[in-house]
């Protein structure tokens, strides 16, 4: 252990390690609770799906999820920690021109002081795909209405 974490370090990395029960190995427990979290200010009528798949035949990407309330329709993709903001712009902006259905996109950001460090110093990078910023996604989701444009929200 000792010596990995030693060449962790040597490369300019944190050592971060996660115990696990067993042969059970949730590894996307911090994605699920950021959907949940998020999901929790939707009204109605806003319906959601989740991991909804583009549909290019073969293609398996997918949105993490999808909103709709009877008007208008957003897909939604949890980060819950941002690494390289061009990559995940990038990544993001490819699903958008592959899914002519996919509407306006939400960025969901785990509200951990990274994350909100990452967005202090990038928000602007990101402001042209993601418009909208948290208080006013949240307003609207509260009023049971999806958002006219694309943003990021920290949950």
């Amino acid at each position: 252990m000792d010596h990995l974490c030693r060449a962790i370090r040597s490369v300019g990395l944190v050592p971060a390690f996660q115990r696990y029960k067993g042969d059970v190995q949730v590894r996307d427990r911090a994605q699920l609770a950021l959907l949940a979290r998020f999901e929790a200010l939707l009204a109605p009528p806003i319906r959601v799906r989740r991991e909804v798949p583009l549909p290019a035949q073969g293609d398996k990407r997918a949105w993490d999820g999808r909103l709709h309330d009877g008007t208008r329709t957003a897909s939604f993709e949890g980060e819950s920690r941002i690494e390289d903001c061009q990559a995940l712009a990038r990544r993001i902006d490819l699903k958008s021109r592959d899914d002519p259905a996919a509407g306006p996109v939400i960025l969901v950001v785990n509200k951990t002081a990274h994350n909100r460090d990452v967005l202090r110093q990038h928000r602007e990078a990101l402001r042209a795909q993601f418009p909208l910023d948290g208080a006013a996604i949240a307003r609207s989701l509260r009023r049971g209405e999806v958002p006219h444009a694309g943003g990021i929200i920290l949950v």
